[in-house]
């Protein structure tokens, strides 16, 4: 038989319809019904495991083949007191059977772990979600502990949603009586009974997670294997209990993918894996340079592992010995890299401006959080780009690159390093945390489709003297791209002087003339300027009067919207700008085609603050600084707003 599902569903793309040709078909005593898509969050608390449950659900939903879209969020406290709203961790999947682009606006399943896990992420849900609860936890005290003056499962307040109680603790010590392990060692693996009943409801593949769950606790069988009962004892709850009558299936995304080999990735891996792969096409040993900080740290621990690429990483006493060891390592010939966020980079500006003036290749990576100061550490913001375009002292211009999605954010580390090392400069790359920590399936690239980035280092003389005499002069130029050359230390005949005090133009001698130094600032104005970026990509298939621009993480909530309104019959364009210093030589005009430019940002109107003062551009600018991503529906109220007005 066949039916409608009764609860309208928002599409990623941007539409809302109710999700059609739903398919029931008897399985035993189950029914299936086929989705399009579905949003699932796991809530609890910190130590409940909710960020691994999420990573496994996702990883088995990307090797089944749908396209996909996640957003951990987890408190900054690394343990929260147990059972109370600061200490909330959960973990939402988007993942569908077509192209999505954002982790979704509204869940439409939620797993708490708790009443505060209940308390803290029932506001999101739409009416007639489900929520799948675990009653051991909904004590009187553990209520109270969150404002709950009575029983939520018990009062109506859940009464426009599918309640699912479940004893989940009481059923993972049950399932879990023939191992040798104490009361408290059983419960801890309630996420992997929860992991199991969500993978039997949404069809998911098994085999990966317990090949994971083997290899995690290789040391510890006794571990893995009470993992692996819990894990299967929540699949068989599914399918025998009568509380769950239907499981859902979500096909492949066949369609939304190109043909290749795809893996699950994360914003930072994805940074990491680039930074390895442009030092192998440039044929340069890496170097990072770095001190741990929320949210970057995971690019420092992955390249770790990666000494056979040539990989080398130093974990320093600080931000300033970070980025000073890889500035060295950019002098002494190396791809250099230092990782940080906000508050790091503030440390960095000295060194940055250093690198500015010694002209020197490095990679500032800013995976962007919530600030001032130490912030919202585990929040996403995008309230760094004023800081990387002006924040060092003096005139110190600095490429700015910034990356749109998770998977983005390998081909946006190979465009830093091309910048860095064609035109011998500092380059910032503005990532942040919803990218750093969000995932998607992304397309391995073949190794002949990476661009070359061979560097050909000084070897000798470059300039004449009156007399003859051939010389080197460290800073002579490139007449194409201004580059100065980069000569490696220990080149005979190559040896110059080094330091932060102005240059003389050519020779490299100390100069206080102020003549050459009023050359020099605007020389190295010029050659960031003159960086060469591909034009400005405009979707604009409808001749629209408004154009929304955005850049960075906004890209995947701007499109959902974007598409949404024109699926209802809508005008409107959309641009997304990856290079912000300099900005793409077409941006101008591009403006000029539009009567309206909406810029909308996690931050309080950085870019449209530079477009205004570039351009003469009225930008209208909407903000949002609350450590979340935008939600579609949110932007394509504001776009219908601004086309109408």
């Amino acid at each position: 038989m066949t039916s409608q599902v009764s609860s309208p569903a928002e599409q990623a793309d941007g539409t809302d319809e109710t999700v059609v040709g739903a398919q029931r078909k008897p399985v035993g005593a189950k029914d299936v019904r086929r989705l399009d898509r579905v949003i699932i969050r796991f809530a609890g608390d910190s130590g409940d495991g909710m960020q691994l449950t999420g990573d496994r659900f996702t990883s088995e939903t990307a090797s089944f083949g749908n396209d996909l879209s996640t957003l951990p969020n987890f408190p900054a406290e690394i343990r929260a007191p147990a059972g109370t709203l600061p200490g909330v961790s959960s973990f939402q999947l988007h993942f569908a059977d077509h192209d999505i682009l954002t982790p979704g606006d509204a869940p439409n399943v939620l797993v708490a772990m708790n009443p505060a896990a209940l308390k803290a992420n029932v506001g999101d849900l739409p009416r007639g979600a489900e929520i799948i609860v675990n009653t051991d936890e909904f004590t009187r005290r553990a209520m109270q502990k969150v404002g709950y003056d009575t029983s939520p499962l018990e009062d109506g307040s859940l009464d426009g949603y599918h309640l699912h109680p479940v004893p989940l603790t009481t059923l993972t010590v049950e399932a879990l009586t023939e191992f040798d392990l104490s009361r408290k060692e059983a419960e801890r693996s309630k996420n992997m009974f929860a992991l199991g009943l969500l993978s039997w409801m949404y069809h998911r593949p098994t085999e990966g997670t317990e090949k994971f769950l083997k290899s995690k606790f290789a040391k510890k069988p006794d571990i893995a294997a009470a993992n692996i009962a819990a894990y299967r004892a929540g699949w068989n709850f599914g399918e025998t209990t009568e509380d769950f009558a239907v499981s859902y299936e979500v096909a492949p995304a066949a369609s939304a993918f190109p043909p290749g080999t795809y893996r699950n990735i994360s914003g930072n891996l994805a940074l990491a894996y680039g930074l390895i792969a442009a030092s192998r096409q440039a044929d340069l040993p890496l170097f990072l340079g770095s001190y741990p900080i929320t949210p970057a740290s995971d690019i420092l621990h992955e390249l770790s592992r990666h000494k056979n690429f040539g990989v080398r990483t130093f974990q320093a006493e600080d931000e300033i010995a970070g980025i000073g060891a890889a500035l060295g390592a950019a002098f002494g010939g190396s791809l250099a890299v230092t990782t940080t966020s906000g508050p790091g980079v503030a440390l960095k500006s000295e060194t940055i401006g250093l690198a500015v003036s010694l002209e020197l290749p490095l990679l500032v990576v800013d995976i962007q959080r919530g600030g001032p100061s130490t912030g919202l550490p585990t929040k996403t913001e995008q309230a760094d780009l004023l800081q990387a375009m002006y924040g060092r002292n003096g005139e110190a211009p600095v490429p700015v690159v910034a990356p749109r999605t998770p998977a983005d954010c390998f081909d946006a580390a190979l465009e830093a390093a091309r910048i860095a090392l064609t035109y011998r400069t500092p380059v910032f790359l503005l990532s942040d945390g919803y990218l750093a920590n969000g995932s998607e399936p992304w397309r391995i690239p073949e190794p002949d489709e990476l661009p070359d980035l061979a560097v050909r280092f000084a070897q000798g003389p470059n300039h004449t003297l009156d007399d003859g005499t051939e010389v080197f002069w460290p800073y002579k130029r490139d007449p194409q791209t201004l580059a100065r050359p980069w000569a490696v230390p220990g080149t005979p005949g190559l040896e110059h002087r080094i330091g932060g005090i102005e240059k003389q133009d050519g020779t490299g001698n100390i100069s206080y003339d102020p003549a050459n130094h009023d050359f020099m600032v605007r020389t190295r104005q010029a050659k960031v300027d003159g960086v060469d970026v591909p034009d400005l990509e405009v979707d604009d298939p409808d001749g629209a009067r408004t154009l929304v621009l955005g850049w960075g993480s906004t890209y995947g909530p701007i499109t959902a919207a974007v598409r949404r309104l024109r699926t209802a019959g809508e005008q409107v364009a959309q641009a997304h700008l990856r290079h912000l210093n300099p900005f793409p030589p077409n941006l101008g005009a591009v403006l000029g085609r539009y009567d309206k430019v909406v810029v909308p940002e996690m931050n309080l109107g950085q870019l449209a603050t530079l477009i205004r003062a570039t351009y003469l551009v009225d930008a209208q600018s909407y903000n949002q600084v609350n450590g979340m991503p935008f939600k579609a529906e949110q932007l394509a109220t504001v776009l219908k707003e601004a086309i109408d007005g």
